[in-house]
């Protein structure tokens, strides 16, 4: 009789963990978002914070550590395990650093930066070097492109510079919005 109650109890006790351990099979998306948050310092829908929640349709394993995040690097996140290889980007809302390049798409209200309000000292200042990757981006409210170049040449914020793909296409002019990021400058409302 004893030996019954025991088995029982026992066949009770893992049908209880199989939840559990399913649970175990896919990564904590609120954990990823709790990270993200803690390492951009803001919160959801802050300036700067998590544009969004990570996509709850997503099911990437779980990983074995904590997943590291990295950024911000060109308006996202990066989210990686690095055990398992998995790695994804979480967009950020427009914040401090990057309101020199004016409001995100779909910000129309955000504030922009006018070139008076750039200091002098840093409009002078290359923040571009001849070689160096850059992010050359295009749009305007409603939508934009973006697309990695390498400059020509060096130039300061405000500063129109050459860009290309590589050594062999024709070079694009661009306009220096901050370290690393141009536009093609015709679109002012990006």
């Amino acid at each position: 009789m004893f030996r019954v109650s025991f088995l029982l109890l026992a066949a009770l006790g893992l049908n209880g963990a199989q939840p559990a351990l399913a649970q175990q099979k896919f990564e904590n998306l609120d954990r990823i978002d709790s990270l993200v948050a803690m390492t951009v310092g803001a919160n959801l829908g802050e300036p700067g914070g998590p544009a969004a929640p990570v996509d709850r349709r997503l099911r990437l394993a779980a990983c074995p550590a904590t997943p590291t995040v990295e950024g911000p690097v060109f308006g996202a996140a990066l989210v990686k395990c690095e055990a398992l290889g998995w790695r994804i980007r979480v967009p950020l809302v427009s914040g401090a650093a990057t309101a020199a390049s004016g409001p995100l798409p779909g910000n129309a209200a955000a504030s922009r930066i006018t070139r008076a309000a750039v200091p002098a000292a840093a409009s002078r200042e290359n923040v571009v070097r001849k070689g160096d990757p850059v992010q050359l981006m295009a749009g305007n409210a409603v939508f934009s492109v973006s697309r990695m170049m390498v400059a020509d040449e060096d130039g300061a914020v405000g500063q129109t510079i050459r860009v290309r793909e590589d050594k062999k296409s024709a070079p694009i002019f661009a306009q220096v919005v901050e370290m690393g990021v141009v536009r093609i400058p015709g679109f002012n409302s990006f």
